[in-house]
């Protein structure tokens, strides 16, 4: 990208997407203490947010019991907001995800978010053992995120009551990585985070069919979009081409069908690749900056200057800790 990052108006909201990796070798215990020690880091750096996703049977994601993984980060941290970035809302039924936040937001008040998401985060085989309903009618995740609305609201006419969950204040995100989710999030009056981390496609027709189509709502008076970056970010160019290879592998695994563990960075990963390998990286590292400290803030003040970005949500799928850990630094050091 051009180099020498424009000066903003603003200082942006920066936050963290974690999955949990689980690397090649490693196990879930591991992924987690990474996580925490992640976390806790994230807070010092001013990180404003710090989002979990719900995944199932993928073997290098450890996050599948989001809710659970979310009580651990926010029980090891201070101010941090926690969140689920996000719950997949059709696996569920609403009326548990309130509960379920209801006590999250009960032990850790001011401190919890929900981005609600309408894909199942898994293949069909094991979206149907989580006993979802596989239901095609487009309106089922709209009426689901209004039946869990209305379990956080206090009104009389409630049959069912969400304990702990009615009357407290869990902010609602809708997440999307097309224009369905774009639509769902303008209708409700709701923040819309939008995954071009990993989908960046249709990020700028979702985004202004956002802000074009947003009724404002008791909770959100404007429009407020939070984007996907990943970030790689290293103290040398190479460093930084060399690390980024883990997620390059990750993505060419799962787009083939074979997911696999974060796997260790290899040298000249790209050279070998077939064109629609390539063709693959190439959609999804459109959204990101893989490069020395002066290369990432620029990259990243480029981006919110294209989109206008409220918050941006980093992610970096690194393999070894100290390594992502840098790069987070690296991203928040951009945009202080």
């Amino acid at each position: 990208m051009v180099e020498g990052a424009p000066t903003l108006p603003r200082m942006t909201p920066f936050s963290v997407l974690d999955l949990s990796p689980i690397t090649q070798g490693s196990d879930a215990a591991h992924s987690f203490r990474n996580t925490l020690d992640l976390a806790r880091h994230a807070e010092r750096w001013g990180y404003r947010r710090f989002w979990l996703a719900e995944h199932h049977g993928m073997p290098g994601i450890a996050s599948a019991a989001t809710a659970v993984l979310i009580g651990h980060v926010a029980g090891g941290t201070s101010t941090i907001r926690v969140g689920a970035g996000g719950i997949m809302l059709p696996n569920h039924s609403p009326l548990v995800i309130a509960e379920q936040f209801g006590t999250l937001e009960s032990l850790y008040p001011g401190r919890i978010d929900l981005g609600l998401g309408r894909a199942p985060g898994s293949d069909q085989r094991t979206a149907q053992a989580l006993r979802r309903n596989l239901s095609s009618d487009p309106n089922e995740f709209p009426r689901d995120v209004q039946e869990l609305a209305d379990y956080f609201s206090v009104s009389p006419r409630q049959a069912v009551r969400a304990v702990p969950g009615t009357g407290l204040n869990v902010p609602l995100w809708i997440l999307g990585s097309s224009l369905f989710g774009a639509q769902v999030a303008a209708a409700f009056g709701l923040p819309f985070a939008f995954a071009s981390h990993f989908a960046p496609a249709q990020m700028m027709p979702a985004i202004e069919l956002y802000r074009g189509e947003f009724r404002p709502s008791r909770d959100l008076a404007k429009p407020y979009v939070m984007l996907g970056f990943n970030v790689f970010g290293a103290d040398s160019l190479e460093r930084a081409i060399f690390l980024a290879t883990s997620m390059q592998q990750a993505f060419v695994n799962l787009r083939s069908g074979r997911p696999s563990q974060l796997q260790p960075p290899a040298d000249g990963y790209t050279e070998g690749l077939e064109p629609q390998e390539r063709a693959i990286l190439d959609q999804v590292l459109s959204c990101a900056s893989i490069g020395t400290p002066e290369m990432v803030r620029s990259d990243l003040h480029n981006f919110i200057k294209q989109t206008g970005a409220d918050e941006l949500m980093i992610t970096s799928q690194i393999f070894d800790h100290a390594a992502r850990l840098r790069s987070f630094e690296i991203a928040a050091e951009a945009l202080t």
